[in-house]
């Protein structure tokens, strides 16, 4: 009896996997975010309490969505599990499981920002399907119980066996093929067919950075440059029918085509950008040369209205940030970005365009996949991490950070080279300390930057003696503010604290 109610279970997990991959095959043409996995992610990721969303980052980083994806397949698995075992005695209950599955899923698709009635089918054909498998599979599973000739034991056994092969197999065709499919949808091709207009303003020339082995550059390549959004499918949009709208309270609303915005004069900016979800020490920051639009000559020809204090972002996928307009207006280097280091955006950096502006921090400024500005009041609209707890506004915090040597390594004695990066956008850095144990704080070396929008690399020439030891990090902005050692969660409005790495030197 053991062994049979496995096999139902089995068939029930065997089910939801035909469910899925049929699903993800679907919806290579009614849109990738109508799968039922990703659909109902992104309803999770929606309403999740935001202290959940807070350890999911701080565990799992930019892995967050991957983590949240392999334990939404985890928790199906089980369901499905027991929808199996369900199956051997009551068939309508387990029927009902499979309706429920399909439910979830076509709610979860049409109520994305975006969807139609048709981001039901992908779920509702694969609860179809998963039924007719259910009610095979479990057959078979049945037949292979106690009370029958060994022999049918054993043929329904090979039979159990050889159908839930066919079934993983055509799982996994359909979930690959589905993924293929939409990846021919993907704007790769019409990326790299886009062609980035020069600068009428470049960029100034990089400043010598710190050579310290461990030291992380001054510019982060485009591959290692930190992603934390909500979207679990990057957004795949078409640049041919990009539009930005910017409307609301504004006396000029204007619609910009991607035509329009390659004609517009650009500028090339270093900006650095940070999370913050970021904790002391933390890796979510990085900095980029950033090749766009001024937005602020975009808002001067909307012309917003009196009272229009905020300026709402919207992605194509509905996710929405508020930033101050009087930021966006004054003579800070506020882009509507199109380039990222030298190439256009990255897709899963925000292709076509996105938003940068130095010294907030992302979360209320660099909407990616930008396709609306609207011009409001802060008291007439939260935007999206305000109802989860966060601060409307939010100015990037000055820290610092030790790179090298790392927590926990072992240096011989003698010279040992401590660097690092420290960083308070759109104020820049005036000065860098480290201190090793409880000992005087020691000024460090600075390397240039090319403005106060981005971090400035430092060093320091330790002469370090055997032992164990503690060193720790503080930055001063140029407003001559030093880092407060008082330790705070990113939450509501950014991570406070030193930055210490403990070192074994021998």
């Amino acid at each position: 009896m053991v062994n049979v109610r496995a096999r139902a279970g089995l068939s029930g997990v065997g089910a939801a996997a035909v469910a899925l991959g049929v699903a993800e095959l679907a919806a290579a043409l009614t849109g990738a975010r109508s799968a039922p996995l990703v659909a109902v992610g992104a309803v999770v990721v929606d309403h999740v309490p935001a202290p959940v969303k807070d350890f999911g980052i701080a565990v799992f980083g930019v892995h967050d969505k991957t983590a949240l994806l392999m334990g939404t397949c985890l928790l199906l698995a089980a369901y499905a599990y027991g929808v199996g075992v369900l199956a051997r005695r009551r068939w309508l209950l387990a029927a009902g499981g499979i309706a429920l599955f399909g439910l979830v899923g076509a709610a979860a698709a049409v109520t994305r920002p975006g969807a139609g009635p048709a981001a039901a089918l992908p779920s509702l054909l694969g609860a179809g399907l998963a039924a007719l498998v259910l009610r095979h599979l479990t057959a078979w599973a049945e037949r292979a119980g106690a009370g029958r000739p060994p022999y049918e034991i054993e043929e329904s056994r090979r039979r159990f066996v050889r159908d839930l092969g066919i079934v993983a197999a055509v799982s996994a065709v359909a979930g690959v093929g589905g993924r293929l499919l939409t990846s021919r949808r993907a704007v790769t091709v019409a990326r790299a067919a886009v062609a980035l207009p020069p600068a009428a303003e470049p960029a100034p020339a990089l400043p010598a950075a710190v050579n310290a082995p461990g030291a992380v550059p001054y510019v982060t390549p485009n591959r290692s440059f930190y992603r934390i959004d909500t979207a679990l499918v990057t957004p795949q949009v078409d640049p041919s029918a990009w539009r930005l709208r910017i409307h609301g309270m504004v006396r000029n609303p204007i619609t910009i085509t991607w035509a329009d915005l390659l004609k517009r004069p650009m500028v090339e900016r270093y900006v650095t950008l940070a999370c913050v979800s970021n904790d002391v020490g933390g890796d979510l920051v990085g900095n980029a040369l950033w090749l766009g639009t001024p937005i602020r000559a975009l808002l001067a020809e909307a012309d917003p209205l009196p009272g229009a204090d905020q300026a709402v972002q919207r992605s194509v996928d509905g996710w929405t940030c508020g930033t101050p307009t009087a930021v966006l207006r004054d003579d800070r280097d506020a882009l509507l970005a199109i380039g990222m280091n030298g190439e256009p955006l990255p897709v899963e950096h925000g292709f076509p365009a996105r938003m940068i502006v130095p010294g907030l921090y992302g979360y209320v400024s660099a909407c990616k996949w930008i396709t609306e500005i609207e011009l409001t009041r802060f008291a007439d609209f939260d935007a999206y991490w305000v109802p989860r707890g966060w601060s409307a506004l939010a100015p990037v915090k000055t820290q610092s950070r030790i790179d090298t040597p790392r927590d926990g390594a072992t240096k011989p004695a003698g010279t040992v080279t401590v660097a690092g990066v420290a960083w308070a956008t759109h104020r820049g850095i005036a000065q860098v300390e480290v201190q090793v144990d409880d000992g005087p704080w020691q000024t460090a070396q600075l390397a240039e930057a090319v403005s106060a929008d981005t971090w400035r690399q430092w060093s320091l020439t330790w002469a370090a003696s055997a032992g164990r030891h503690t060193l720790r990090v503080r930055a001063t902005d140029l407003d001559g503010v030093t880092q407060t050692p008082e330790k705070a969660a990113p939450a509501p409005d950014g991570a406070t604290g030193w930055h210490q790495v403990t070192v074994k030197i021998e």
